[in-house]
């Protein structure tokens, strides 16, 4: 009988961590209104999953306790003793929780929402210490305790839960959703003048370019490393494509423009979505596991204009593929061709919807219709071993870089803007092969045969940004931005994915890596400026088209990339907003 109440106390433990975990989760979207069913789904979801192991967790280190100390523990079926030295360390944890997602999150929280969880976390800070206190004073595992004690650890453990949730406060509106339904394209084109080719990577790293293209195996990164500008660009968390490219778009970090994470996630049974996991404790497991649903963002989520708008409403035409938050595709001046292009492939409707304008819809189809077949194009010599997932992220890739370049030779936009996303795919899985000393247990022969793929990937990357140098002209200006680099996956990452069944995913941007910006034209000051932000890039290609930066863009126009001559002639302005 008193093991079942040693369960009791600890089944009584593991719901306090579900309640900090919903905490967390409420603090991180400031949107869900406190009176509703939202924070008791919530409350179930992570119960089942954390509330569950931490209660078995407890209950095997108190009857480890037991064994080890052969002192006989008979506790009640709530006992304050327990309780009081598990809600200690609970609190504790849910501190330390707190801290990191507030220091980490904060672009995403915004000021008033960063402000409010720190409160929250100071609160609980506190309640952890007195929760302490009151364990080590009065109901250490061989005490018992006074009525006072009790109601000191009732007000403490209550205190700790919900002094968080009054800072936190009532529910806030999110940014209001950029209206996409009347293009605002200018009546007057300006089409005449320098262009800009933007070139997205998903996980580059500086750190494995520069020894490559030092040792001649990249020749293109290294004419850009050796006669341009490059300068890191911090990025934000959470370390996602869709809220990493949405800030470079907006010029804006999450909390401004309306992009906090890659999906919407719903507790099972709930029909209100949230857009924040807590960071630090595994949480996108719910996901992988399947007790938290999650469904893709689409391109109505925009809280603030991308570039390609602004552009459009000034003038400039922009030809934009693979950006993510592009489906469905929108009009603008030039053309867009959806992230999810593939995807829509398999549908008419959709495919019909991943194009703009509809007469580019054709260009589109006669390309998807003659599959490159070996030829010329130096990229289809990469040799991936057909259907992995670096063999398709290559087919996509590809693909879309086979779309940008027959739409922009018939539209000839200012601004062409192309998404690679195959080396943080690459990355995410064959990182631990290219690593200096990391994987000691993989075998030889697994080494040889996979050690090359993120070689052969940034070889084909760098192709692709041959052709593009080589098709510059007198003006024109070249951009390849990293939005987040790419670094080996923590032991406990690593034994998780194993867990997960997932052995081979070894590379993460989870503690955000920087990013990078390579700058080249004729515009450009070769050399190496100061770090700056991915929020900067939007702000430097308004900057380059003569346009004003807005003042309530978080970026900053890095006009130290540019001769003086180009800037002499070319003083940063500003406007309010282009909202």
């Amino acid at each position: 009988m008193r093991f079942l109440r040693m369960l009791t106390n600890s089944l009584l433990a593991g719901a306090f961590g579900a309640a900090y975990l919903t905490i967390i989760v409420l603090q991180l979207n400031p949107e869900v209104p406190l009176l509703s069913a939202t924070p008791w789904w919530w409350f179930l979801t992570l119960g089942t999953l954390y509330g569950v192991h931490l209660a078995v967790l407890l209950y095997v280190v108190i009857v480890a306790r037991e064994f080890f100390t052969m002192e006989v523990l008979s506790p009640g079926w709530i006992s304050v003793r327990l309780l009081a030295w598990m809600g200690a360390v609970l609190s504790a944890g849910a501190a330390v929780l707190m801290w990191l997602n507030v220091r980490g999150m904060s672009s995403a929280l915004g000021a008033t929402a960063t402000w409010r969880m720190t409160e929250g976390a100071i609160a609980t800070s506190v309640s952890a210490i007195v929760l302490v206190a009151i364990a080590m004073a009065h109901y250490s595992f061989g005490r018992r305790g006074s009525r006072v004690g009790v109601w000191l650890f009732v007000i403490a453990i209550v205190a700790s839960m919900t002094l968080p949730l009054a800072a936190r406060g009532p529910a806030v509106q999110p940014p209001e959703r950029s209206q996409w339904d009347h293009p605002t394209a200018a009546t007057t084109s300006v089409d005449n003048g320098p262009r800009v080719v933007l070139l997205l990577l998903d996980g580059a790293s500086l750190e494995h370019i520069w020894p490559r293209a030092a040792e001649g195996r990249l020749p293109s990164f290294g004419r850009l490393l050796d006669g341009g500008a490059v300068i890191d660009l911090a990025t934000t968390r959470p370390t996602q494509p869709d809220p990493v490219w949405a800030a470079v778009a907006t010029g804006k970090y999450p909390a401004a423009n309306g992009v906090r994470s890659a999906g919407r996630y719903y507790a099972l049974g709930d029909r209100r979505g949230i857009d924040l996991l807590p960071d630090h404790c595994l949480s996108y497991a719910l996901v992988r596991l399947g007790f938290v649903r999650d469904e893709p963002l689409t391109s109505n989520e925009w809280g603030a204009r991308p570039v390609w708008q602004i552009l459009s409403e000034e003038g400039l035409s922009s030809g934009i593929v693979g950006w993510p938050l592009t489906h469905p595709a929108q009009s603008i001046a030039g053309f867009m061709v959806s992230d999810r292009l593939h995807e829509a492939a398999r549908s008419i409707t959709e495919f019909d919807r991943a194009v703009q304008p509809p007469d580019a819809l054709r260009t589109v189809q006669a390309i998807a219709s003659h599959p490159v077949d070996g030829g010329d194009d130096p990229a289809i010599h990469a040799g991936f071993e057909t259907r992995t997932p670096e063999a398709l992220a290559f087919e996509r890739d590809l693909f879309d870089a086979r779309v940008a370049r027959a739409l922009n030779f018939e539209r000839s936009p200012r601004l062409l803007a192309l998404r690679y996303e195959g080396l943080d795919t690459v990355g995410h899985y064959y990182l631990r092969y290219v690593q200096p000393g990391g994987g000691r247990d993989v075998p030889e022969d697994v080494r040889r045969r996979y050690g090359t793929v993120v070689d052969s990937y940034y070889t084909f990357v760098d192709a692709e940004i041959g052709i593009a140098l080589n098709a510059l002209r007198a003006g024109d200006l070249l951009l390849v931005v990293s939005g987040f680099g790419m670094q080996p996956l923590n032991p406990l990452k690593s034994l998780f994915a194993r867990v997960l069944q997932d052995p081979d995913y070894t590379g993460t941007h989870e503690r955000a890596p920087d990013g990078f910006m390579l700058a080249f034209g004729t515009a450009v000051q070769p050399g190496r400026p100061q770090r700056g932000s991915i929020a900067d890039v939007t702000p430097t290609l308004l900057y380059f088209f003569g346009l004003p930066v807005a003042r309530d863009m978080d970026g900053f126009a890095r006009s130290d990339l540019f001769t003086r001559d180009f800037t002499a002639e070319r003083p940063v302005t500003f406007i309010p907003s282009y909202r």
